[in-house]
């Protein structure tokens, strides 16, 4: 006997507007509740290498002109409140064979897995006010700042309920670190400004995406306002 009672699915939408204006609908519109911020936050700022952020190299780009200066500021005012600040990077063994399969696609002098540990692709950018005596700097080797690392453990010592992430790219290691924050549990808040991709296109269409799914997208200075009304520890 067939089944006439099959429903079709809804057709995927398709729009001739940029991934910038929906990603603005999407915000002027908001149609999900936020996570909302928790009690005590971290600052994950992802790859803000030499190699991501300073023009000598054809892997750079740059999205907000003031993304490191807001960074530096959101860091500092964390750190006053007691909450870790977490810097990553990427670097990798002379053979590669610590990139596995990732680094197999290109070998030229820009490609991934030729971040070499003692390159000045793998140095962090000068701009930046790491304080290495008590920020966390953390090896990772994959998109995801939670993947073989140990930034899990550290966020359960410290009690952290938020994970606030900054740095490049959105539509690679920031998203890929947003879908593990969530998936572990973390209330996630990305600030607009303080991140940054090499196209647009990827930028705000994965923007929208971790908006709809995964995160909170807010402006910098809510982020920096809510951590001005926290109570010092």
């Amino acid at each position: 006997m067939s089944d006439n009672s099959f429903i079709p699915p809804k057709q995927m939408e398709v729009s001739s507007k940029t991934a910038r204006e929906i990603f603005q609908e999407v915000m002027d519109n908001p149609t999900r509740k936020e996570f909302g911020f928790g009690d005590k936050a971290a600052i994950v700022n992802i790859d803000l290498q030499q190699a991501y952020t300073s023009g000598e190299f054809k892997t750079s780009y740059q999205t907000h002109p003031k993304q490191l200066d807001y960074i530096n500021q959101v860091s500092d005012r964390a750190r006053n409140l007691g909450f870790p600040v977490i810097w990553t990077h990427v670097a990798y063994m002379d053979n590669a064979d610590d990139a596995g399969v990732w680094g197999t696609r290109t070998n030229t002098p820009d490609s991934l897995q030729n971040i070499k540990f003692t390159s000045k692709r793998a140095e962090f950018d000068h701009r930046l006010e790491i304080h290495k005596d008590i920020d966390a700097i953390i090896l990772k080797k994959m998109p995801s700042a939670f993947f073989e690392t140990n930034l899990q453990s550290l966020l359960t010592w410290h009690k952290v309920d938020t994970v606030i992430i900054t740095g490049g790219s959105t539509s690679g290691c920031i998203r890929a670190t947003a879908v593990d924050s969530l998936s572990r549990g973390y209330r996630t808040i990305v600030p607009i400004e303080c991140v940054a991709d090499k196209h647009e296109s990827f930028h705000f269409a994965n923007l929208t995406d971790l908006a709809l799914k995964y995160a909170d997208i807010k402006p910098v200075d809510s982020v920096l306002q809510w951590l001005a009304n926290q109570p010092i520890e």
